[in-house]
């Protein structure tokens, strides 16, 4: 038998650099990328560990489950507890135009357009990541909106909202459809924002 302490079994030590302050920014980041580059079915947890550079179980301590990290990239994206009292602090009138304007500006900036389009293909063709979708932007989005604004039928006006922006990203993002993939993002505010007003507003 050699000297020296007994080994100890079971987990190593976690280092400062696996539990710091930075690890939850850096799984989510790495999350992102994972998703954006691999799509939802291929990406998996442990991947997303080894991408953050920390131990698997971190991942689920911070975050649970892949969907619930696959939650966590999309809320990064949208930011819904800013956002969303920017779109309603005006009140009614223009509500339409500044979800409008959002909407287009989340998916024209390269940052946060990736993730999201790995999450908008993933939905189509994956019930879980379908859920995650619908879960969050209609939810934690556009419902609170919707209730917000004191009309009838909130749910049901939310989902309209919903459909409508969700299919100008598949078709300017995801198919890119011309004219529509290149026309000006200031172009489709203007032809969209009246829509979505009626939508969420009309008595």
């Amino acid at each position: 038998m050699t000297g020296g302490a007994p080994r100890r079994r079971g987990r190593p030590a976690r280092t400062e650099a696996e539990t710091g302050p930075g690890a939850r920014e850096r799984i989510l980041e790495a999350a992102r990328t994972e998703f954006a580059e691999r799509g939802y079915d291929k990406t998996s947890v442990r991947g997303i560990a080894k991408a953050a550079g920390v131990d698997a179980a971190l991942v689920h301590h911070y975050f649970g489950t892949k969907d619930e990290v696959f939650a966590a990239a999309i809320e990064v994206s949208f930011e819904p507890a800013l956002v969303v009292p920017a779109i309603l602090g005006e009140g009614k009138d223009g509500v339409g135009e500044r979800l409008a304007r959002y909407f287009i500006g989340v998916w024209e900036n390269p940052v946060t357009r990736a993730p999201l389009l790995a999450i908008l293909r993933s939905a189509l063709t994956h019930e879980a990541a379908a859920k995650v979708l619908r879960g969050f932007v209609l939810r934690r989005m556009l419902e609170r909106i919707a209730a917000d604004l004191d009309v009838p039928d909130p749910k049901f006006r939310a989902e309209l909202a919903a459909s409508h922006m969700i299919g100008i990203a598949i078709l300017r993002y995801v198919v890119q459809v011309e004219p529509l993939a290149t026309v000006d993002p200031e172009e489709i505010v203007a032809m969209v924002a009246p829509t979505l007003q009626r939508y969420l507003t009309a008595a």
